[in-house]
């Protein structure tokens, strides 16, 4: 038996080619929830959604539905990290109304951000002190694919994304806390895939869709892996996702 794969897509927009695939009637979150079993919610990048927006989309979701939110960019990209724990708390509070559909929090990094230690820590503990679900990180700096980097995201028992393009080398592999056990057992996996070789715009061949339902399968049992589709751009990731998931045959 091996992990429990969910796929989706950054945002929930279903393009007319594929939308056949999504059939029946509602909302495009409530079609696209009956097809694909996550989504990653992009837009708390940039802004603060009204609580009952927040029920609305728990509400239109089935049971096992899982979102994933991106942590504002006043936070990773303008602050780098150094922000009041009461800031961080009102954030995650703000997504309340997603309730217990609420599985990750993601925290993006801009390319120039190294790593630091002691501010990394800091942050990363206040994200935890306000959310009791998974914790990912997408660093791009090189800084943050060292020894020291990897001991402190597995000491904060945040994972770090495994992401395409990847920018810099290691970029590829999951990486920092990947369960008690370091196998990923307990743990959640989360794969970013921005579209290659035109990032946010190519698709993905069916060599590589083979080659990543292989790699999924790898997981053990407990694990979860997420695969999330960036390539928004042109309208590929809605396919993307579902070529992947009839690869994987995944719920």
């Amino acid at each position: 038996m091996s992990a429990t794969v969910r796929i989706g897509t950054a945002a929930w927009s279903i393009p007319k080619a594929v939308a056949g695939s999504f059939p029946g009637g509602g909302s495009q979150l409530t079609r696209y929830a009956r097809v694909l079993g996550c989504v990653e919610i992009n837009s708390t990048f940039t802004r603060v959604h009204r609580p009952t927006t927040l029920e609305r989309w728990a509400a239109e979701t089935p049971d096992g539905f899982r979102f994933s939110a991106k942590l504002p960019e006043a936070m990773t990209h303008g602050a780098r990290l150094k922000v009041p724990r009461a800031e961080v708390k009102a954030f995650t509070a703000s997504l309340a109304g997603l309730g217990d559909k609420l599985a990750a929090l993601l925290v993006q990094l801009p390319p120039s951000l190294d790593l630091e230690t002691r501010i990394a820590r800091a942050f990363f503990r206040s994200v935890h002190a306000g959310f009791d679900g998974t914790v990912l990180c997408e660093p791009r700096h090189p800084s943050w694919f060292t020894a020291a980097a990897e001991r402190l995201l597995v000491e904060e028992r945040v994972g770090r994304v495994a992401a395409d393009p990847a920018r810099p080398p290691g970029a590829a592999l999951p990486g920092g806390w990947l369960g008690d056990a370091g196998d990923g057992r307990g743990a959640t996996v989360y794969y970013r895939w921005h579209g290659s070789p035109r990032m946010y715009w190519s698709a993905y061949g069916e060599d590589w869709m083979a080659e990543r339902a292989a790699e999924l399968a790898r997981w053990p049992a407990g694990t979860e892996a997420w695969c999330i589709f960036d390539n928004t751009a042109a309208g590929a990731a809605a396919d993307d996702a579902l070529r992947l998931k009839r690869n994987c045959d995944a719920p």
